[in-house]
């Protein structure tokens, strides 16, 4: 089970550099952008299906978009200046809280 959640770590990666590739490329008009960016369509997929031979979909999917969608947002604000606001924050916390119940009840 440790192997499902290190692929999901990895597929998490892929889709966050996917999004900000998405957002980098302009429509994929950016040659390099935008091979970055079908690798991390290509590589996000890939380790979703190898994690999700081991952890329930429901589980497996919901921390992959939610966890992916939590660091594109912070990188989003890092690397392209996006700005966090309060509302921002308190959705953050409720999806922390979401993808912490469903790690803590992937074994139930």
């Amino acid at each position: 089970m440790t192997v499902a959640w290190f692929y999901l770590f990895l597929a998490i990666v892929f889709e966050i550099v996917f999004a900000l590739g998405a957002s980098a490329s302009k429509g994929f008009t950016r040659l390099w952008i935008s091979l970055v960016t079908l690798v991390g369509i290509v590589g996000g997929i890939y380790f979703i299906s190898l994690a999700l031979r081991d952890l329930d979909v429901g589980v497996g999917y919901t921390i992959w978009t939610g966890v992916g969608a939590l660091g594109t947002v912070v990188f989003g604000a890092l690397i392209f200046k996006e700005k966090i606001t309060t509302p921002k924050l308190l959705c953050f916390a409720a999806i922390i809280g979401g993808v912490v119940g469903l790690k803590s009840l992937a074994g139930v």
